[in-house]
């Protein structure tokens, strides 16, 4: 080698030893740093060396070490911190020897720190600080538009963000649960990241598919992958459907309520179709006469409503729709509607008469498209008299007449049926309930007389006395005659008489008035005391009837002054008596002891006073209340004083 090139060897070996004695830090190669892992916002503890190793480092700066730049940040000095001025000043704490606390971690404190110590003997020591922070729960939102199978390139499906997080949180694509790949002309993923003041990322991922008909129901979200100091951890986001607009290649045609149909029913005829959005359609029905199909009024989207479905509804439907994309028509296959039906119940003879004891048959017809049965009811029970067309009377009588119901119905099909009622009628002259009739009255009071009778034909009631009268028509052969009147002497002797009378005869019903007196006010006539209306009725009342009975106020006073009269007139003949029998010694009055009256033997036994009352019960009740006694039950207002004893 020539001495230029020793020279130049000579002058580099001396600069390495030149750089190596000044201590700069950073500038020497240096092991591996000591990795530190913390969460944003908590502590972290930087380490001097190994805890082994640490020993008594009294003299030791700190350094931060960023672009490679290294920038002093605390000294210790004799075991005593000291922060230097800057982002750290505030932060930073000594724990123990060789150890500092670094609080309230921020994403931009992920730098290199150095420790440099010369006593009590030179040391270096570095450490990478990492940072981390979890992101929120990602946001997913999907294209409102839809995606068309028909794009011949890949189009935006949806839109995944997750905020805050830190480092960049790695980002996955599903679909129905499985993982998607970058496929080209298929499948692209493009995420881009935003540096928030704080220093975490917002990262935002937007997936781009080309998708076909398959994936009308597909399901997509997005997995956001992180790591933490304990460990690797990720968060899904919701699931989410995006439309997918298709054509059609298939119409058909459904009816509501499945199953057999009836009239009366509401049926909804819809058009359907495999495509999306659905085709516009129209529903045409086949005319019987031409064969021919022709528009029925329906719905822009395909509903064609029946309400109430009628026999003429039934034929052949088919629904016709457009595809405005690729501008084809569609046709769906024919198919039949029937709705079932039960014409309406004709029943012959229309009006049914007949004489007592002859003979009637009624019949009842009806049309269906299914096999019938017929039944015949009686109107005022619900009876069932006869299973069939035909129901038969022999020997009519008055009580056969009324309203009988003819049911046709389909057994196959609940609710189909038609009814029809016919009341039959049974000539003969009126009828009403009684002949002769006994009503309670009082003079000088209105009174309301009332007469029913039935027939067929109807009858009208006339009446042989004067008062105002009106008729109610019960059905179409009862009649109810009301009379109002006033009581009169003249009526009370004359009596009222109601007459119902038809074309084929009549009949009448006497109605007796009688006065209401004491005589007459009986315990089971006083029920009916307060009445002041009489009715004679062949059916609930046949004619019964009722009257008002009240005693007369001038008798009640009569009764009280002639109870009275009896009361003196029996005290009056007592002390007579008493007064008789003193005068003749005959009884012993302010004589103590007692003594026997004395009479001749012939006469001992016969002599007894007797008083006696014609008055009435009720008067001698008076009497009786007023002396303070009671009478036994057999007492008949006789009184007896018996001095034989």
């Amino acid at each position: 080698m020539d001495l230029p090139g020793l020279l130049c060897a000579f002058l580099l070996v001396v600069c390495c030893c030149c750089r190596r004695a000044t201590g700069v830090p950073g500038e020497a190669e240096q092991p591996t740093p000591e990795l530190v892992e913390v969460e944003v916002g908590n502590t972290a503890l930087l380490r001097c060396g190994p805890s082994h190793s640490l020993g008594n480092l009294s003299h030791v700066d700190w350094f931060s070490v960023y672009k490679e730049k290294p920038t002093l940040i605390f000294r210790v000095r004799q075991g005593q911190g000291q922060s230097e001025p800057g982002e750290y000043q505030h932060r930073l704490s000594l724990q123990g020897p060789g150890a500092l606390a670094l609080t309230q971690v921020m994403p931009h404190d992920e730098r290199i720190f150095l420790c440099q110590s010369k006593r009590p003997r030179s040391q270096e020591h570095r450490i990478q600080l990492h940072v981390f922070k979890a992101p929120e729960e990602p946001t997913i939102q999907a294209s409102a538009l839809g995606i068309s199978v028909n794009s011949k390139e890949p189009e935006e499906v949806a839109t995944c963000i997750g905020r805050n997080g830190y480092p960049i949180p790695q980002v996955i694509w599903y679909k129905n649960r499985l993982p998607l790949m970058e496929e080209k002309n298929r499948v692209h993923i493009q995420s881009s990241q935003i540096v928030e003041s704080s220093g975490l990322y917002t990262l935002k991922s937007v997936l781009k598919v080309q998708l076909v008909k398959e994936d009308k129901d597909a399901r997509f979200y997005c997995e956001l992958s992180y790591r933490l100091p304990s460990g690797n951890h990720m968060k899904e986001s919701r699931e989410v459907t995006v439309p997918v607009f298709y054509p059609a290649e298939k119409v058909w045609l459904e009816v509501e309520p499945a199953g057999m149909l009836k009239e009366g029913d509401r049926v909804e005829i819809r058009c359907l179709a495999d495509g999306n959005p659905t085709p516009p359609f129209s529903i045409h029905k086949q005319n019987p006469s031409t064969g021919e199909m022709e528009e029925e009024r329906s719905t822009d989207n395909g509903l064609l409503v029946l309400e109430p479905a009628q026999k003429q509804h039934s034929g052949l439907y088919e629904c016709q729709g457009l595809d405005l994309e690729t501008m084809i028509p569609l046709l769906s296959e024919p198919q039949e509607l029937l709705v079932n039906y039960v014409s309406d119940v004709d029943v012959s003879p229309a009006a049914p008469a007949g004489q007592e004891g002859s003979s009637l048959t009624l019949t009842c017809k009806a049309e269906s498209n299914q096999a019938l049965e017929f039944q015949w009811l009686r109107e005022k029970t619900g009876q069932v008299l006869e299973k069939g067309p035909v129901l038969h009377f022999d020997h009519l009588k008055r009580e056969i007449g009324g309203g009988y119901r003819c049911v046709a119905s389909v057994p196959s099909i609940p609710g189909l049926n038609r009814t029809q009622l016919v009341n039959v009628a049974i000539f003969g002259p009126p009828w009403m309930a009684s002949k002769k009739r006994k009503v309670w009255v009082k003079e000088n009071t209105m009174l309301n007389l009332s007469c029913e009778a039935s027939g067929h034909p109807r009858p009208t009631i006339s009446w042989n006395i004067n008062g105002s009268a009106s008729e109610e028509y019960q059905d179409s052969e009862r009649v109810l005659s009301t009379l109002n009147v006033l009581v009169t002497p003249e009526l009370l002797e004359r009596g009222a008489e109601c007459t119902a009378s038809n074309s084929l005869g009549r009949n009448s019903t006497i109605i007796i008035l009688e006065l209401v007196s004491l005589t007459t006010l009986t315990p089971d006539s006083s029920k009916t005391a307060g009445l002041s209306t009489s009715t004679a009725s062949p059916h609930a009342r046949a004619n019964s009837t009722s009257t008002e009975k009240k005693l007369r106020e001038q008798e009640s006073k009569g009764v009280v002054i002639v109870a009275v009269i009896v009361c003196i007139l029996v005290l009056a003949v007592l002390g007579a008596v008493l007064y008789f029998l003193y005068k003749k010694g005959k009884l012993l009055c302010g004589r103590s002891g007692k003594q026997e009256i004395t009479l001749p033997p012939s006469h001992k036994s016969e002599f007894v006073v007797e008083v006696k009352s014609d008055k009435l019960p009720e008067e001698m009740g008076l009497l009786q209340g007023s002396s303070g006694d009671k009478r036994a039950p057999g007492d008949q207002g006789e009184k007896y004083i018996d001095l034989r004893h």
